[in-house]
């Protein structure tokens, strides 16, 4: 029987790999991380979703993810920008943060006996995180093997997806309305469409709009 563990927080990407998951294991759980988020009713509503989809969800605390480094999501004094800066990442990056919930997601998973972990990172449309690399992905899963001594595979549904595509897939997995009404992928916490200003709502809505305009006249191709 096949076994899958996702790294889940509630918004559209790991919501659209949660849904994945279920269509292509036997049996899946979840994992998330309250790490001193601002927008910590992400954990709220990746409970209600987990609940819908009969997905076991465990949450843990990495809240000292904040205190080793400044960013916009946990340290209320600094505000999210409001575009990419062209010399750097954002100040919304948490250095470390996929690499630790991926580290403490294969630790849960080797306990329950699942090889197969599950993640919601992308590099063809994405926010210039170095964590959502393919290459560290790939990278973080031989390590990970190394050192436990356990075959991990680390799978990227999303990685080559541009937000369009992640729409449609979601679409094809039936979760289109969940996806967009029930999630919660805004950095200010706003539910469903968001706040409609902050670089995760602007990139999410552009993926939207284009994926509306194939799907309203039912052409099958994205440009």
């Amino acid at each position: 029987m096949s076994k899958a563990l996702v790294v889940f927080s509630g918004g559209q990407d790991s919501t659209t790999c949660l849904f994945w998951a279920k269509s292509k294991f036997d049996e899946v759980e979840a994992v998330a991380f309250d790490y001193g988020q601002k927008h910590r009713n992400e954990l709220d509503v990746a409970a209600k979703i987990a609940k819908q989809a009969a997905v076991p969800l465990a949450i843990y605390s990495l809240n000292v993810l904040g205190q080793l480094s400044r960013n916009a999501l946990t340290d209320s004094s600094l505000e999210v920008e409001a575009e990419k800066p062209a010399d750097r990442p954002p100040n919304t990056l948490v250095e470390g943060r996929n690499m630790l919930f991926l580290t403490y997601a294969a630790i849960l998973a080797k306990e329950k006996g699942i090889a197969n972990l599950i993640t919601g990172v992308g590099q063809a449309d994405y926010s210039g995180y170095p964590d959502c690399r393919d290459e560290f992905i790939r990278s973080l899963n031989q390590t990970l093997n190394l050192s436990m001594d356990y075959h991990y595979q680390i799978h990227t549904p999303l990685m080559w997806k541009s937000k369009a595509e992640v729409w449609q897939l979601a679409d094809e997995l039936g979760v289109f309305d969940l996806v967009r009404f029930e999630t919660l992928t805004c950095y200010n916490g706003v539910p469903g469409d968001g706040c409609g200003v902050c670089p995760a709502c602007k990139l999410r809505k552009n993926g939207l709009d284009t994926y509306l305009k194939i799907r309203v006249t039912g052409d099958a191709k994205l440009p």
